[in-house]
């Protein structure tokens, strides 16, 4: 089962939602993986301090031209769509940080000037987590490197660590927004759970978060964080658009301050994992629903 956690907007608790649920179904017994795949701010690792086991770079192809050979005819500049090499005078000039690695540039140069080399642009990293006596999970963690413009490709690299996989559950802690890498990395899920919270930004951005689940195809249920804050807008929403809402967590001071100690609620406080608990048979019950659905 690949379950997706996602938010329309950043600092909605998805990251804690995710952290706290992986550690709780490895308590079960349950084989987990958790993905970063927040990849320009990952802090999954912040909560559950992993080992880390390997590091694999993350390449793409950018043009590296050969001033031997190019005839400054101009035709790469031409067919790049993303201004990614330009011609000034006589000079090509290559910005790997807009390339998207498409290729049209080496491919169609007329005096095959153009080779294409790998540049690094972030890494994964693969570590084992273990909370308390619960038994260790793998936590995948993409980080872009820094000064990187693009962040599908770390994004994309994250998410390729799941083939051939087996565990039970597979959790995505994806970035926030709607974007690109957003879209990266909930393709594929089951189930996409949203997080959002009682104010008017909250319930704007959920309105775009589901917009996009449901131009993915996929179904999505929602997790009010802080959710005796604000007004009843998120719910109304929720109520009219037939969103099932999952969870929802109280604006507790104790949980403020055992986020701020970088520790997991379920141990700082106390009747919270039965909250989790019913929350997770819920995301259960609606992911199983897709897949009897399709």
């Amino acid at each position: 089962m690949r379950i997706a956690i996602a938010s329309g907007k950043g600092g909605t608790g998805k990251t804690t939602l995710a952290t706290n649920l992986a550690a709780m179904l490895a308590g079960r017994r349950m084989t987990v993986r958790l993905l970063d795949t927040d990849v320009e701010e990952p802090d999954c690792h912040l909560f559950l301090r992993p080992e880390i086991e390997r590091r694999e770079p993350v390449r793409v192809l950018v043009p590296a031209v050969d001033d031997e050979r190019c005839t400054a005819c101009g035709v790469c500049a031409e067919v790049c769509a993303f201004k990614a090499i330009t011609l000034i005078g006589s000079t090509v000039l290559v910005f790997p940080e807009l390339c998207h690695s498409c290729g049209a540039c080496s491919l169609l140069c007329p005096e095959h000037a153009i080779a294409e080399e790998a540049r690094n642009t972030g890494v994964v990293e693969y570590g084992s987590v273990t909370v308390g006596d619960r038994p260790a999970f793998p936590l995948i963690t993409g980080v872009l490197s820094v000064g990187e413009a693009k962040a599908v490709p770390t994004t994309r690299a994250t998410i390729a660590s799941l083939e051939g996989v087996d565990e039970d559950v597979i959790l995505i802690d994806a970035p926030p927004g709607t974007s690109c890498p957003v879209i990266e990395a909930v393709r594929g899920s089951d189930l996409v759970v949203l997080v959002t919270e009682p104010t008017p930004f909250g319930l704007h951005d959920l309105t775009l978060a589901v917009e996009m689940v449901r131009a993915l195809g996929l179904r999505c249920v929602v997790a009010v964080n802080r959710a005796d804050l604000g007004d009843d807008g998120v719910l109304c929403y929720c109520a009219a658009e037939g969103l099932e809402i999952v969870l929802e967590l109280p604006n507790d001071r104790r949980i403020a301050e055992a986020y701020a100690r970088g520790e997991l609620l379920l141990d700082a406080v106390a009747g919270l994992e039965d909250k989790l608990s019913a929350a997770w048979e819920r995301i259960v019950v609606a992911a199983r629903s897709v897949e009897v659905a399709s």
